[in-house]
């Protein structure tokens, strides 16, 4: 994986999981944590007191700065799903190098806060994020499915996936939360309607590439 070459323009599956295969996300404060990271860390604006600002995210739910982040971002977040274990996004390369910082930041950024928090010490994450090229529109459209699917893995939310509040799938068949900072148009485009695209979902035999099985299912 690491000898693609990320493009500008493109589109990426990029996942990770815990260490050991161990939950990395225990309760709302770390789920908010991760999601403010990946949110705000689209561009390189910096948050001094990050504490203090996701505090502020939770209340708020967006901040003031959403619009520069938005003008100045390097990835275009397009869809997400955070499990207690890993995590999966869609990500588009906006600026050379972009979604390579991006990551860098958000995954140090958490690990940090999670060793502080838990009282430990070394990786949180299991060795570097993994990512695939997404080649064509089906394999987008099947991936965004099998992303959206993933909190069926978890019995309180099988067949209601659309309300993991965790997930971009409550956005794209919802409200969109986040605004400019969430970017899933070149999916919500292909349907004519949400309740499409959520027939799409629930029916899909969500197909993603040999490659990301292998990595999905061992690493």
């Amino acid at each position: 994986m690491r000898d693609i070459k990320i493009s500008i323009g493109e589109h990426y599956h990029v996942f990770n999981r815990g260490v050991h295969k161990q939950t990395v996300f225990h309760d709302s404060g770390d789920y908010h944590r991760f999601l403010f990271l990946i949110l705000y860390f689209q561009s390189p604006s910096n948050f001094p007191q990050v504490g203090r600002s996701v505090q502020e995210f939770v209340k708020h739910r967006v901040l003031d700065n959403e619009a520069d982040i938005v003008k100045n971002r390097m990835v275009e977040l397009v869809s997400f799903c955070i499990m207690p274990n890993h995590f999966h996004l869609i990500l588009k390369e906006v600026e050379e190098g972009g979604i390579s910082a991006y990551m860098q930041r958000v995954l140090n950024a958490y690990s940090k806060y999670y060793n502080t928090k838990y009282e430990k010490s070394g990786h949180v994450f299991q060795g570097p994020y993994r990512f695939v090229h997404i080649d064509n529109n089906e394999q987008l459209l099947h991936l965004s499915a099998y992303i959206h699917r993933n909190p069926r893995e978890l019995s309180k939310w099988v067949n209601r996936e659309d309300q993991y509040q965790w997930s971009s799938y409550f956005d794209l068949v919802s409200d969109n939360r986040w605004e400019g900072l969430l970017v899933f148009s070149i999916i919500l485009e292909q349907f004519k309607s949400k309740e499409k695209y959520r027939e799409f979902v629930k029916t899909s035999t969500a197909k993603v590439l040999n490659e990301e099985l292998l990595y999905l299912e061992n690493f």
